[in-house]
């Protein structure tokens, strides 16, 4: 039965606002109002905490507390001690928590979290105790749970090596006599007038997960609040604690049993340089909870931050606040006229810098630190100060792994040994180029003439328009309806038939949506009905089905936590597979409404971050089904495989997703939606985790409106793809406006070039098996940003999309501007190794150098090592297939 309980954050601390037909709208709309970095100091106790000391955590981590310039703790690795993997800032808080409301607006798969007024800020920060335990002793379990509810932090004997070390202590904050926007600190935000005194405990948990990884947990309890009396000197303060200590001994002796010894609140003594002075506190009942957690700790000034999912706007990301949360990347993304118009007609659907499909909330740093957040809740990565970082999430606790790794590539390994890999692609996946095409069984057929005319090698007709086109306000767009139009396609099974007879195969298209399907005349199946029947689609508030706007009609959205969906989901999946199809896009997972109601009943702001993972993982769970079923089978070799790619994610989609692709870029040279931020997006999400990332050939948006026109020029188009040949995956897409783009099939120019290019993709197809596997051993990525290799070099560290590495033995530079016919390339500091560029022949010895390359079309700028075998094959095959 469907559970129709009201998830547990909709409360009168969210607000969400539809803005989905409203068609006017600011084209320069304000940026969103966040809580601010929150600083306090921090109070130690000094009758139980040592002046040093060094504690181990597992067998192979230690942490060591000082009380120097007002105290703080560092972690490290056993094999490195004096290299800090994450430390505090001395005399200053690093666990704070607030209470405050957010609103949420949502327009059309853009989403933007705002925080509005504040009714209590927990800045200040006492260190009680650090406890070192060991969980699985019997003389523990007698009272530690009940305090530190360890059975909530999950310490799991499976994974967690004692001992375990546990940091307990309050957070406080003092009766403000005036609005704290008025220091300036909070601007735009409003406070409470008359802010309450208030404390809340927190335990901070550290286990050990394996030799690279370190985990964290962060529980705060519930706010006390309290009332100020005469104020008292850090040289009293431990008189009154010391009162308040035996008042509270007695109650929760009394009402928590054993318990009671780790709560006990004891004597502090300031060693904070603050003059702040600390008040006397008569604690009341406990209140609502605290629903922001903020961790605060130690970065270096020129410390470079990178990962964060797929960005497509930077690579380094200290100076600005990161926000994790899964939507639309937006139209223009900052780059004008177009994100003016986009955010005019369609409320923030422009986007911005940090808008992405597939955020995640991970980063390495240059100075080889790495942390990383569980769960799945959003969250704030705030990198504007110098000297410190301050996450801040939605929730009142914070569940995460602090990385070990002495290179960028033993991070990447050490984060996906945790979060998942991918599996190894099919080879016919990676073979020859993916020909994505629209029009019918006709128009595809005579697509292939063209193509085998100009011998280029095919691996794939992708053909999304499997399903059936319709007219709306907008232009033509699918009917989503998951099974063959046969009005469109007639005869699929022959064409389909007839492709494999000559190695080719067929991918099409779904989503986790439904459109209605009341005007379709000639469909088989009702899908929207036969989900509603099922009740496996998402609800709205009133038990209805959601209907979700999307572009130009609304679609029922699948319950993916609903028990019944997966296996509805995988008999569609199965029907197309039966018909000879062996792969498809999966599109969208990236627009689940924030008021929805789940049948898991989970808080649908996170389940909002869950959903893609959902999605990946019930189509992979498909395929590997699918491919067990048919081992043995005679007519199917199960190598082969079934393959799907997506474009939203989070976090563990690498796990479930096989391959990705970069969503909707502009058909433009631009920076944060064109070409270049395509580039951005590759060796962003190759970072964090995604070893298979590719874009559409050309991009995908064009806009055809009366003043402002972006079309698909042949210039971006070839050098489109002269830069997708070397990625995982060489596919065309037609974009959303055909008739307004250059498309490969558009003239001898277009065709030619694609040949070429197809062929240079071939070229070095050995070297791709070989990166394949490597990326599904280790979670490398195909297509690396320099810094993964030469991660010393600062020149590299300041790149974004002006160079990258295939693996380790080719480096590209792109030509990713209009009308440009040379570039500029850098060969880094490390490795010994000379530099050859591919067309000329010429070599690059000189390490830390600069060159202008000539890069005329058709012969960008691309390098091999000198004496590498890698190189050696690739020239080799490029002369054989007359590249060369």
């Amino acid at each position: 039965m469907h559970n129709q309980n009201s998830p547990t954050l909709i409360m009168s601390t969210l607000k969400i606002t539809k803005k989905h037909h409203k068609h006017l709208n600011n084209p320069f709309p304000s940026t969103p109002r966040y809580l601010p970095s929150i600083q306090g100091n921090l109070f130690i106790n000094s009758q139980t905490l040592p002046p040093h000391q060094i504690f181990p955590v597992g067998k192979d981590f230690q942490l060591l507390w000082s009380t120097r310039n007002g105290g703080s703790i560092s972690i490290s690795h056993q094999s490195q001690p004096s290299k800090s993997l994450w430390s505090t800032i001395p005399g200053q808080a690093f666990m704070s928590a607030a209470l405050a409301e957010t609103e949420v607006e949502e327009s059309r798969g853009s989403f933007v979290v705002k925080d509005r007024d504040v009714h209590l800020v927990c800045q200040h920060q006492t260190l009680d105790d650090i406890i070192l335990i060991n969980p699985f002793d019997d003389k523990d379990n007698d009272f530690l749970p009940d305090h530190l509810e360890l059975d909530r932090l999950k310490i799991d004997s499976k994974i967690a090596d004692p001992p375990v070390l546990v940091i307990t202590g309050h957070i406080f904050s003092k009766r403000k006599k005036k609005r704290l926007q008025s220091s300036g600190i909070y601007k735009d935000i409003k406070f409470e007038k008359r802010e309450p005194a208030a404390s809340a405990r927190y335990w901070v948990l550290f286990d050990q997960k394996n030799c690279n990884q370190i985990g964290f947990q962060v529980k705060i309890g519930q706010p006390n609040f309290q009332l100020l009396h005469q104020k008292a000197s850090p040289l009293t303060a431990s008189g009154w604690y010391r009162r308040l200590r035996r008042k509270l001994g007695r109650y929760r002796k009394r009402k928590l049993g054993w318990s009671w010894v780790f709560t006990r609140t004891k004597g502090l003594v300031t060693v904070s340089s603050s003059e702040e002075e600390l008040g006397e506190l008569n604690v009341a009942e406990p209140s609502a909870e605290f629903n922001r957690v903020c961790f605060t700790y130690a970065s270096e000034g020129n410390e470079r931050f990178f990962g964060f999912g797929e960005q497509f706007s930077r690579m380094d990301f200290k100076g600005k606040r990161v926000p994790i949360f899964v939507q639309e990347q937006g139209i223009g993304r900052g780059d004008q006229p177009i994100t003016f118009a986009a955010n005019l007609v369609s409320y923030r659907a422009g986007g911005d810098w940090s808008t992405t499909y597939a955020p995640s909330p991970f980063y390495m740093t240059s100075k080889m630190r790495s942390l990383y957040l569980e769960g799945y809740n959003y969250s704030i990565f705030d990198l504007t100060q110098h000297d410190r970082v301050q996450v801040q999430i939605h929730g009142n606790a914070i569940q995460g792994r602090i990385l070990h790794g002495n290179s960028p590539l033993e991070i990447i390994e050490h984060f996906t040994e945790a979060i998942g890999r991918p599996p190894k692609l099919p080879e016919w996946m990676i073979s020859g180029a993916v020909v994505g095409m629209q029009g019918g069984t006709e128009t595809v057929r005579c697509v292939w003439d063209k193509l085998t005319t100009y011998k280029v090698p095919i691996s794939v007709f992708w053909l999304q328009d499997w399903v059936g086109q319709r007219e709306t306000l907008i232009g033509s767009q699918l009917w989503w309806n998951w099974e063959v139009d046969t009005t469109r396609y007639p005869g699929w099974q022959q064409l389909v038939k007839d492709l494999s007879t000559h190695s080719i195969k067929v991918m099409t298209y779904c989503n986790p949506c439904l459109a209605l399907m009341d005007e379709k005349p000639n469909k088989r199946r009702n899908l929207f009905e036969e989900a509603k029947e099922l009740d496996i689609l998402v609800r709205d508030q009133h038990g209805e089905p959601y209907m979700v706007p999307n572009t130009a009609f609304d679609v029922g959205m699948l319950d993916l936590t609903h028990p019944l969906t997966a296996n509805w989901f995988k008999q569609i999946l199965l029907e197309m597979v039966n018909d000879g199809v062996r792969g498809w896009m999966a599109d969208f997972g990236e627009g689940l409404p924030v008021d929805a109601v789940l049948y898991s009943g989970e808080d649908p702001i996170s389940a909002h971050n869950r959903y893609p993972e959902l999605w990946a993982q019930i189509n992979r769970e498909f395929v590997e089904e699918w491919k067990s079923n048919h081992v043995g089978n005679e007519r199917e070799d199960p190598e082969e495989g079934l393959v799907f790619f997506m474009r939203a994610g989070f976090r563990n989609s690498p796990r479930w997703g096989m391959l990705f692709w970069e969503g909707d870029q502009m058909v433009s040279w631009q920076a944060n939606d064109g070409i270049k931020s395509s580039v951005v997006g590759l060796l962003s999400s190759g970072l964090s985790g995604y070893a298979f990332n590719h874009s559409d050939i050309g991009g995908y948006c064009a806009i055809n409106l009366p003043i402002i026109k972006y079309h698909r020029s042949e210039e971006l188009l070839l050098r489109w793809m002269e830069l997708n040949a070397f990625t995982i995956v060489f596919r065309t897409h037609e974009g959303n406006k055909p008739s307004c783009n250059s498309q490969f099939y558009s003239n001898d120019q277009t065709l030619s070039h694609f040949a070429r290019f197809a062929k240079v993709y071939k070229a070095w197809k050995f070297y791709r098996v070989q990166l394949v596997k490597e990326a599904a051993q280790k979670g490398w990525p195909i297509c690396r940003h320099l810094f993964l290799h030469y991660p010393d070099d600062e020149q590299v560290q300041r790149f974004s999309y002006q160079q990258f590495l295939v693996g380790s033995e080719i480096l590209v530079v792109p030509v990713l501007d209009k009308g440009k016919k040379n570039v500029k390339a850098y060969f880094p500091v490390g490795e010994t190794c000379t530099w050859q560029q591919i067309w000329t022949g010429k070599q690059y010895q000189k390490q830390g150098c600069e060159a202008w390359v000539e890069a005329p079309i058709g012969y960008p700028a691309v390098f091999v090592k000198v004496g590498s075998t890698v190189g050696e094959t690739f020239l080799r095959n490029l002369r054989n297939l007359d590249i060369l």
